[in-house]
């Protein structure tokens, strides 16, 4: 941010100005730009430019949603920068245990993931389910949102805000930069869009993305029309898209947060705005495992660990049925992180530690297996372990991204939540524990997905942004 420093000095003849320094600029460039002369003392003038940002980061959804943008902002406060987090309340203790400040925005994402799961696969069926959840919620959203923006330097957003934060940066003339999870906004020949996973590279491909970008930005422009009409916000008439150069104003910075080694950089993706720093992890050092965790460890051969994260199933029983006699038949212990499902049997096998959660970060490299939902977040840190993926995907991005970690060579071909069973797990277990290309090749993929620094390279790139004044 550009400041003018003035600084009152006496002096017998021309200072030497560029080594006089600019007060305030601790961390900064100076230029002194102008002097002026008032009796025996001059009065010199520096334009600074203090690297020190406010920046508000906004996100909303489930906790693979939320969490990148936690890491992002853990990264940015460790850079220097003041942060403000806005994401639901549910997550507002977690924000608080790494000391990062937090603005509640209403709802509860709990009920839209299991308004997803309740859709399936359905490009359609998400787009509503979001729709019920939204609007609803929408004006106050907003007006949590603005509030959380006051006084900030530089706007990040995710997908669900990706139109609505280009808004609040044009109407506080600051930048703003985009972060999303998988790819989308961005055509492409190479892959599908995430919402039509089984289509192949080529013309069908790249459409998909067309359809998906057209669909986002028709139900956004419906739903911001209406909160127009029925509240009392004094917002412009339209929406601006971020990723379009307009008025003066250059197109957002868009970073993926994933890994080339999970899905590389395609050709087409020509745009100087595209960049992949790679994942947002949130690493715990300090974090201690209760005792139950490091003796259930202790006391055998490395488990299987199952983290269906976020994931609301109306079929939680079934499923969790399924697999508790998969982990028997095929002989092995395991670690079911229930996350918001919640379910476990009333006397649990001596074979299963059952938990809320842990960090997977710490508790996936000491397991065998890594069995999850393919969430971006969760296929991430499965994939970063170095341990076989099965991937159970349920909804939204999560075919996609089960997709890729089978065509990685990283795990078996995905189960479909519909298609899950004691019996299409068990056959699973024994693909990854049997074969030794499978287990060669997630090695290789951990090592090079840890040799990345996902937040660093986005607080570099948020950074040089800032300093361009576009």
């Amino acid at each position: 941010m550009y400041t003018i420093y003035q600084k009152k000095v006496r002096v017998k003849s021309e200072p030497a100005y560029n080594s006089l320094p600019g007060p305030g600029c601790t961390r900064a460039e100076e230029l002194f730009i102008a002097i002026e002369k008032k009796g025996g003392y001059s009065i010199l003038y520096f334009l600074c430019y203090d690297s020190h940002m406010r920046i508000t980061l906004l996100t909303y959804g489930s906790r693979g949603d939320f969490q990148p943008f936690l890491a992002l902002a853990v990264g940015l406060q460790k850079a220097g920068h003041s942060v403000c987090l806005a994401g639901p309340r549910r997550f507002e203790s977690f924000a608080a245990e790494l000391a990062i400040p937090f603005a509640q925005l209403a709802g509860d994402p709990a009920e839209l993931s299991q308004n997803f799961n309740n859709v399936g696969g359905n490009v359609f069926g998400m787009v509503r389910a979001m729709q019920e959840h939204v609007f609803p919620i929408a004006a106050q959203v907003v007006q949590q949102a603005l509030a959380a923006c006051r006084g900030a330097d530089l706007l990040v957003h995710s997908f669900l805000f990706t139109s609505g934060a280009r808004v609040f940066a044009r109407q506080l003339d600051i930048p703003d930069v985009s972060v999303q999870t998988f790819p989308i906004f961005t055509p492409t020949r190479a892959f599908p869009n995430v919402g039509f996973p089984n289509l192949p590279p080529g013309l069908l491909s790249y459409l998909s993305h067309q359809l998906l970008t057209y669909i986002y930005q028709v139900a956004g422009n419906s739903g911001y029309q209406r909160l127009r009409r029925n509240s009392s916000l004094n917002l412009p008439e339209k929406l601006e898209w971020p990723f379009k150069a307009a008025a003066g104003r250059a197109a957002s910075p868009l970073l993926f947060a994933f890994s080339q080694a999970v899905l590389p950089r395609p050709p087409d993706w020509k745009a100087a705005n595209i960049h992949i720093p790679g994942y947002f992890f949130l690493d715990e050092p300090d974090y201690r495992p209760p005792a139950e965790l490091e003796r259930f460890l202790q006391d055998g051969e490395p488990p299987v660990c199952i983290s269906f994260g976020s994931m609301v199933n109306r079929q939680a029983e079934k499923i969790g049925q399924a697999l508790l006699t998969g982990l028997a038949q095929a002989g092995q212990r395991g670690i079911i992180l229930t996350g918001w499902s919640s379910w476990k049997p009333a006397t649990p096998p001596a074979n299963v530690l059952y938990m809320e959660s842990a960090p997977h970060s710490w508790l996936f490299p000491r397991c065998k297996v890594i069995v999850h939902h393919g969430g971006a977040g969760a296929t991430g840190a499965g994939l970063r372990s170095g341990k076989p993926n099965i991937v159970v995907p349920f909804a939204v991005d999560q075919p996609f991204w089960a997709r890729r970690v089978a065509l990685l060579g990283a795990g078996p071909a995905p189960i479909p939540v519909k298609q899950f069973n004691a019996r299409s797990f068990g056959v699973a277990l024994e693909c990854v524990l049997s074969d030794a290309a499978i287990q060669t090749r997630a090695e290789a993929v951990g090592t090079q997905i840890r040799s990345e620094d996902g937040v660093g390279n986005a607080v570099r790139l948020i950074e040089a942004h800032a300093a361009s004044g576009q």
